[in-house]
């Protein structure tokens, strides 16, 4: 027997589900559901540590503060839960495809420089979901179909490859541990502990830096024990608009993917709540850039959480949003955290890139795009090319560089050829009115992979 709280907001007031400690064999626990406190804060930590390794590597690349990142991380999660209504359950982690743009943005304006990027892409995706919770999201498909999408997924991983490069040539042995490390994790071990690679790959190549005396703990010892993060302000600069609004496109195809994985998973629809989801993670991009935190995302490595346990509760990401801004009011925790040194972030970010870049590939391949046609081999060929060389224009105070060059290309080639092409009547490649086309970073074939048992297939 279940039994109902009232709330006068939405989103809370869950209704217990079962006995409250239990799920039942084929039975999710939905996202307005929950088990027993207990059991949810359980599953809420889960989702802190599923999140914890990729989300601390942004900062740590960048060079931000990591506490700052975590604590807009925290606030950003619940911000997407009130604007959502409760009704996606997700944790707003650090974005990966803010690496190469707020790079280039620091060394050319600072880092309140490369905030201000952060701020304006982040006010930009609010932007397109106000657009789609009014007219809907099949627009995307037709602007941004699966060819398009996986090229500029792809460029934005292989434009980073020479920083990887970097800092593994200072600390080669460290660094190949860490690769090492995370790609047997991913095989070794089952379960939670084997979505959580990367995490065991970053804490086995820090204590290997330990061992060789890479690491300097000087700054922990000095740290306190509790207090705010370090804040800063954002500067903005026509300069950055060339380098961040490709993040948008990414970041656009990343909520619909998670909207979209979720539905699938609970059975709901919520394709009228997939505006509110990118005009929420908009918000916390927005605020993360405005207090000096790294863009964020809704991440797939909570979906494969959610997957495992069947507990869909958004009850369990407030205890996680929570638990985030509690350990980012601990200095010493992100002082400690700020010395992982630099040949584990150039392991780590060989692997991370090279899945990025892959992921753009693994789009073209489940959505079947045709290379035997010319549109799409030159959709996918081109940018590539002018990501890795990283090429460069400037247009008065604005620099584009490799990623944003490539992106337009993308775009550009895909639109112009296509439109030739169906004047002249010869082949137009990737239809765009195939809704199931929509490239996703999380979709079907990787729920079934995460519930072999078929519970969650459609």
């Amino acid at each position: 027997m279940t039994t109902q709280r009232k709330s006068r907001f939405p989103g809370f007031g869950w209704t217990l589900h079962g006995d409250g400690r239990t799920v039942r064999p084929g039975a999710v626990v939905t996202p307005g559901e929950r088990l027993g406190w207990l059991q949810t804060t359980g599953v809420g930590m889960q989702h802190v540590v599923a999140m914890f390794g990729a989300t601390f590597l942004v900062p740590l690349i960048t060079g931000f503060p990591p506490s700052t990142t975590l604590l807009f991380s925290g606030i950003g999660t619940l911000l997407f839960l009130i604007i959502t209504a409760g009704r996606i359950p997700s944790y707003l982690g650090s974005s990966f495809a803010f690496l190469a743009p707020v790079g280039a943005a620091t060394a050319q304006y600072g880092m309140s420089g490369a905030l201000g990027g952060i701020f304006l892409a982040g006010l930009g995706l609010v932007g397109v979901g106000v657009l789609v919770h009014f007219a809907g999201s099949h627009w995307i498909q037709r602007i941004m179909p699966p060819v398009v999408t996986g090229a500029i997924v792809a460029l934005i991983g292989l434009n980073l490859a020479p920083a990887a490069w970097n800092n593994v040539n200072e600390a080669p042995v460290t660094a190949a541990v860490t690769i090492v490390s995370m790609l047997l994790a991913s095989v070794l071990f089952k379960g939670l502990l084997g979505r959580l690679s990367i995490l065991v790959g970053v804490v086995i190549g820090y204590v290997v830096a330990v061992l060789r005396g890479e690491v300097d703990f000087s700054t922990v010892g000095s740290a306190g024990w509790f207090g705010l993060p370090e804040f800063t302000a954002p500067t903005f600069h026509i300069g950055v608009l060339g380098l961040f609004i490709p993040v948008i496109l990414v970041l656009v195809a990343e909520n619909v993917g998670h909207v979209k994985s979720v539905a699938l998973m609970t059975k709901q629809d919520l394709d009228p709540m997939t505006g509110r989801a990118l005009i929420a993670d908009g918000a916390a991009t927005m605020l993360a850039g405005a207090g000096g935190g790294s863009g964020t995302t809704t991440y797939a490595e909570n979906i494969g959480v959610m997957a495992s346990s069947r507990v869909y509760s958004t009850a369990a990401y407030w205890v996680a949003g929570l638990f985030a801004i509690l350990l980012a009011l601990l200095p010493k925790f992100g002082a400690l955290i700020a010395t992982v040194p630099v040949g584990v972030l150039g392991g780590a970010g060989t692997v991370l890139y090279g899945m990025i870049g892959v992921l753009g590939v693994r789009i073209w391949v489940q959505n079947r795009v045709d290379f035997a046609n010319p549109i799409n081999l030159a959709v996918a060929g081109v940018p590539l090319i002018i990501a890795v060389a990283n090429f460069t224009m400037v247009f008065g105070e604005i620099v584009f560089e490799g990623i944003a060059l490539g992106s337009f290309a993308a775009l550009a080639i895909h639109h112009v050829l296509s439109a030739i092409a169906r004047l002249r009547g010869t082949d137009v490649g990737f239809s765009t009115e195939d809704e199931g086309a929509l490239a996703t970073p999380v979709n079907a074939e990787d729920l079934r992979h995460q519930d072999p048992g078929g519970t969650h297939a459609d």
